[in-house]
């Protein structure tokens, strides 16, 4: 909604999202976990809601669960695996969390801004 209200029109927007989406989804950290990225792009990791979308979702459902898994051929446990591989940590849940009202919060406070203070009207 942030890229109709900065648009005149639906189709910029949708043409917009589509170079964004494919961002979202590269950083997100399931493609490529954070870090296997390299460090020139690592902070657009950090910028994209979804990274932390991913990292609350994954880190609240499986994050303490301790039972041992085969994964590339050696037993680690969920937990583990969860830090090691992904960089997801169960003690920081609280601040995923936070970041992520955080981020529903300033994208609906821009949404709105925008929405007032852009008019594509022509009289």
């Amino acid at each position: 909604m942030l890229f109709v209200s900065l648009t005149p029109e639906v189709t910029i927007a949708g043409a917009l999202l589509s170079a964004f989406y494919p961002l979202l989804n590269l950083f997100s950290g399931f493609l490529i976990p954070q870090r296997q990225i390299p460090k020139w792009w690592t902070w657009l990791y950090y910028l994209m809601p979804t990274s932390w979308t991913l990292n609350c979702l994954l880190t609240s459902q499986f994050g303490d669960i301790n039972d041992e898994v085969m994964v590339f051929g050696e037993a680690k446990t969920v937990a583990s695996l969860l830090k090691n591989y992904f960089g997801f940590h169960h003690d920081r849940l609280h601040i995923t969390a936070i970041l992520l009202i955080s981020y529903s919060l300033i994208f609906a406070t821009l949404y709105a801004f925008f929405l007032s203070r852009l008019n594509f009207e022509r009289r």
